[in-house]
Order: structure tokens, then sequence, then C-alpha cells
């Protein structure tokens, strides 16, 4: 028997007998026509819970589903912990609240219950880090989590998503060594790199064949074994949605230079490799006062500003930097600021013999020492 079979045959007796008792609390008599009413509204009651059942418990039970499906396991085990012992306290009250006179001896054990089993499903949400270290759970939990690793036959796999593919920079990462394991790229990664290669829109197209030449690229000259696996979920058919669930169950890391999908992902519990974060990570440190060699490509918005441009896109505001275009110039940095949209350098054209080794050299002369780039490429 299904669940909704039994939930409409539930809501059918309950309506049933609702409407038993209310013509029984009509009856005045004992007329053949009165029991008629009676068993007809009984009837008339069966009918109405086998025709609402369905519609009520099947959004009610979407919806529990859907909050069960995000909801870590962590915070199911304590809710559970916390409703239990909201219950019983609620019931340690009943005794004295069920004397209470008229309907407030009713109510009020009825309420005691509600908001206790409410408040310690919250409280314990809310704190169970700090409790379940107390009770020495957490400990056993790490303890489970790497036994299941261990016996994983993903436990050293990496999920690959179609962003960090098109991207491409996970190729050269790849040949680094910093990436231990397999790389994992499920078919239907693949057939979505396929589909986007084979799109009417030409920047989509283009896209797509960048994508499947990344993984050809990444294929040859990795130095990490890649696998293309038929591991799928038949529970949506989303991309997305699926390699969250598959890196969910299989205890696996998930790259992705996908912005939200890294969000939902950390939301979930799921282990995510960002390249993006790792290229800002990864970003040679620019201090004030020191000297470099750059090329000044672009006049600033300022009156004699010129720019320049790092390796890795960050901007440097030049002053008086206008009249070495489309030359190197010597730099010394003045001050760095991050923003949101990323990091800018100010600095200033070196004076002549203002270097530290104290001879006059032309502006566009390197300092003794290592440039920023044979720096950067160290």
């Amino acid at each position: 028997m299904g669940i909704r079979l039994f939930l409409r045959l539930v809501g059918m007796v309950l309506f049933a007998v609702l409407g038993w008792q209310i013509g029984y609390t009509l009856d005045t008599g004992s007329s053949p026509e009165q029991d008629r009413a009676v068993i007809l509204l009984a009837l008339a009651g069966a009918a109405l819970g086998a025709t609402i059942t369905p519609y009520v418990t099947n959004a009610a039970l979407r919806w529990t589903r859907k909050r069960l499906r995000v909801l870590p396991a962590a915070d199911l085990i304590a809710g559970g912990f916390g409703m239990i012992v909201g219950l019983v306290m609620a019931a340690l009250l009943t005794i004295p609240l069920a004397h209470l006179p008229g309907m407030l001896g009713a109510l009020f054990p009825f309420l005691a219950a509600v908001i206790f089993g409410y408040l310690g499903i919250s409280v314990m949400v809310m704190r169970k880090r700090e409790i379940f270290e107390f009770f020495g759970l957490n400990r056993q939990a790490n303890a489970v989590a790497s036994e299941a690793r261990g016996n994983n036959a993903f436990a050293r796999s990496i999920l690959v998503d179609t962003s960090a593919i098109i991207d491409g920079r996970i190729a050269d990462v790849s040949q680094t060594g910093f990436i231990e394991g397999t790389l994992i790229i499920p078919r239907f990664v693949l057939n979505e790199l396929q589909h986007i290669a084979d799109s009417s829109d030409a920047q989509r197209r283009n896209r797509g064949r960048r994508g499947l030449e990344m993984l050809n690229k990444l294929r040859k000259d990795s130095i990490v074994p890649i696998e293309i696996s038929d591991i799928d979920t038949t529970d949506t058919t989303e991309v997305d949605a699926k390699l969250i669930k598959i890196a969910k169950q299989n205890l696996m890391p998930l790259i992705t230079n996908d912005y939200n999908m890294n969000r939902v992902a950390e939301l979930q519990g799921v282990k995510v490799l960002n390249v993006n974060e790792l290229a800002q990570a990864v970003r040679p440190v620019v201090l004030s006062g020191e000297e470099i060699i750059v090329r000044i490509t672009q006049e600033g918005k300022e009156l004699g500003q010129g720019l320049a441009y790092l390796d890795d896109g960050t901007m440097i505001v030049i002053e008086n930097g206008r009249r070495y275009m489309n030359q190197e110039a010597a730099i010394t940095v003045t001050r760095t600021l991050q923003t949101v949209a990323g990091r800018m350098i100010f600095a200033t054209v070196r004076a002549p013999g203002s270097s530290s080794n104290g001879g006059d050299r032309d502006y566009h002369e390197p300092p003794n020492g290592p440039s920023y780039k044979e720096r950067s490429q160290a």
C-alpha cells in the first residue's frame, strides 16, 4: 500500500468519525429518519475526507521531503533529541497544568507540549556543536566519517563541474601536482559540454568547444588520472543538482567555478575546490616601497596618470606615468587597495638616483635584483 493511499484512507476514516459525531450530537431521538441522517453525515464526511486529504497531505509531504533533502543529518539528529527533551519537560508540567479550572486545564497542556517541543528543537539545532562536544559525540562522528571515506570507492576522487572544464585552468593546475587522486568527470557532464558546443548561440557554442578542447588537453597532459564515469542519479535532471548529490553521497570534493553552485554545495556539506579562490590565494604579494618593472599600456583617468597590469590582471595606477606609454619603466609601489572588484596598486615612476644602490640611472633602467615577473615565475 502506497503512502498516499494510506493517508487517503486515514483521512476518510477521520472525517467519517467526525460526521458521525456531528450527527450523533444533533440527534435528539431514535427515529429511523434521524438514524439515516447520522449515517448520511458519516458517509458525507468519509467522501469529503477521501477527496481533500490528498491535496492537503501531498503538499505537506512535498514540503517536508524538500526540507529533509537539504537539511544536514546533524541537524536532524539534534532536532530529534531536542524535541524528545522538550516533550519530556512538557509532560512533567502536564499534571499541574491539567488541574487548572475550566478550559485552561485542557488547553495549557497542549500549548506546553507545542512550545517546549519547538524550544527543544531550536536550542538543540542552534547549539548542537557545543552539546555534541560536551558528550564527546563529535569525535565519534569524525571517526565514523573517516571510516566511511576509507571504505568508499571514490575516497581519493574529485568530481569536476562543467564550469571548471570550460575555464581551463584546472588543466594547468593538474600538471603542478597539487591535486591528488582521480578527477571524475560524469558522462552527463560530457553530454552537457557536447550540448553547449552544438548550441545555435555563437557564444555558447564557443564555450562548449573550448570545454571539449580543455577536456582533451586534461586527458593528454594531466599527471593525475582522469576517469569518464557513468555515475549518475535519477532523482533530478539538473546537472548541478546531480553533481552536488553525487559528491555528498560519495564524500567527494567538487571542483567548480560557479559561485551559486559553490554556495549551495557548501550549505549541503559538500567540500568545494574553487579555482578562482585558488588563483586569489596564490597571487604574488606586492608591498609598499617595493620597486618593480612594468609596461605602461594605457592612460589613466587623471592628468598624467598611466596604467599597467601585472600578469594576474591586477591594475597599477602610476602617477606621472603617461609619458612612458608603451614603454617599460621602473616604478615604486606607494600603496595597495583591496576593492570588491579586486586589488589595485598605486605607484610612482622611480626618480633618477632614488635607488638604494645609489647610482644615477635612467627611468627605464631596471633596478638591481629580480623583477616582479621573474619573481612570480620563480
